[in-house]
């Protein structure tokens, strides 16, 4: 809003200052008014007609120096243009040169205003017409004297200055907008670029409705999700930093997608772990948060199985996701202060998270009883104990979430198999359909191999 406020403010500076004579017309109408009085002796009627006439003129012409064009000086400038066609009763030459300008000023004014000011011109100069007649003052002469031409050529440099006016206007407006155009460019690649370390459901509102931004909490149930990886410290010290960093941002990269896929508040990344947060900013209610939170977790424990397997072909064995949940009050929203703030949570909830992930084996997905309670309906847990836990007095109730390929009666959607010198891994929601066949020819070959290195070694064992 603070960038299209000044955008607005640019090109009305821009406008205003190539505005000084935004009505020429009402040079041309003093200028004809004189020579009607010259060329009538500056009769009665001339000289009335050139008052009526000038005087608006000059008017129109000192109050709108400096300002951009409106509709009723646009009008003003019509009205007097068709007084004069009427009064010299539709004088041929002159009435083209007038209706030339009318016609100019009613292209150049706003489209929503243009039947109008049409409308105008033709009333006035009919009505002026009459009175013209009614009046009996003078015949005009329409194709004798200086009047005819000298208008013709002044109303043709009129309609000309005005297309320069208008062109240049075009190209500086042009130009401004180019410029615009830029920053604005420049603008949204720096916020696609910042927005990377905030969470979606943070800024989205944020951009949509220009709201605020303070430092203020609120009290909410939550279900918190941490989660790191199980051996990733010991083989930290055996990695290169290279080697070490594409783990890591590998992991990272797969789990945010699964993260972001399940509508989770992706609060901070500690090291290799990560925190994981349902129920705000947008909630789906406390139970469905559970669900959502177990949801996720069970496909990042998948996910981690595929991540293992090409880990393994690496050279880098053992690496295992462990993840700890629970549901329940926490403080959450922007701490800090008013120059640097972060959208976050505390309270004991998280503390407990933490711990039941430390508290978590390889592979495991432990949930607090107040997790337990709202998912428990939904996927099969088991009874893991009572945890001593750093920071509760009391034993903690904790429940391991089980895989659900393992334990429905259907055929499990992974097979992993690993022996010294054998190494199976087969993830058939990623198959496709037209791979099976391939599949197939690989697997054949291995067991062709198979039966050749067992005979083989059946041989020389006799």
């Amino acid at each position: 809003m603070l960038l299209l406020n000044k955008l607005t403010a640019f090109y009305k500076v821009k406008e205003v200052g190539n505005s000084r004579f935004p009505y020429p017309e009402t040079f041309v109408l003093i200028l004809t008014v004189f020579l009607i009085a010259v060329d009538f002796n500056f009769s009665a009627v001339s000289i009335a007609l050139m008052i009526v006439i000038g005087l608006p003129s000059l008017i129109i012409l000192a109050s709108n120096y400096y300002q951009l064009p409106s509709f009723w000086a646009s009008n003003g400038v019509i009205v007097l243009l068709a007084m004069v066609i009427g009064a010299l009763q539709f004088c041929s030459t002159v009435s083209l040169s007038l209706v030339l300008l009318i016609a100019t000023r009613i292209i150049v004014s706003r489209p929503e205003h243009r039947i109008r000011l049409m409308m105008v011109a033709v009333i006035t100069s009919i009505m002026f017409y009459y009175v013209s007649i009614t009046l009996k003052g003078v015949e005009v002469h329409c194709n004798q004297g200086f009047l005819p031409p000298v208008l013709l050529l002044m109303s043709i440099i009129t309609v000309l200055w005005q297309f320069w006016h208008t062109h240049h206007r075009y190209l500086n407006q042009d130009d401004a907008v180019q410029q615009a155009t830029g920053r604005i460019n420049t603008m949204v690649s720096v916020i696609n670029k910042l927005t990377r370390f905030i969470p979606l459901q943070i800024w989205q509102p944020i951009v949509k409705t220009n709201a605020p931004v303070l430092v203020s909490n609120k009290r909410a149930k939550l279900t918190i999700m941490f989660s790191d990886i199980v051996g990733f410290t010991e083989l930290s010290d055996s990695l290169s930093a290279d080697n070490l960093a594409d783990i890591l941002n590998t992991y990272m990269h797969t789990m945010t997608l699964i993260a972001d896929k399940h509508g989770a508040v992706l609060d901070k990344f500690i090291g290799d772990g990560m925190v994981c947060f349902f129920g705000e900013p947008n909630s789906r209610g406390t139970r469905q948060d559970a669900i959502d939170c177990v949801a996720m977790a069970i496909d990042m424990r998948r996910e981690m199985r595929s991540l293992r397997q090409t880990w393994r072909l690496m050279g880098f064995e053992g690496l295992y996701v462990r993840i700890g949940i629970t549901t329940g009050y926490c403080h959450v929203g922007n701490f800090g202060s008013n120059s640097r703030m972060s959208y976050t949570l505390i309270g004991k909830e998280a503390n407990l998270a933490a711990r039941l992930e430390s508290a978590a084996g390889k592979g495991e997905i432990l949930i607090s009883q107040s997790t337990y309670d709202y998912i428990c309906h939904e996927y099969e847990c088991a009874y893991s104990g009572a945890f001593s836990l750093k920071g509760f007095d009391n034993k903690i109730q904790a429940w391991q979430v089980l895989d659900p390929d393992d334990n429905k009666e259907q055929l499990s959607k992974w097979v992993d198999h690993k022996l010294p010198g054998f190494n199976l891994h087969l993830n058939f929601k990623d198959i496709k359909n037209y791979d099976y066949k391939d599949i197939k020819n690989h697997l054949n070959f291995a067991l062709e191999r198979l039966d050749k290195e067992q005979k083989i070694n059946f041989t020389k064992d006799e």
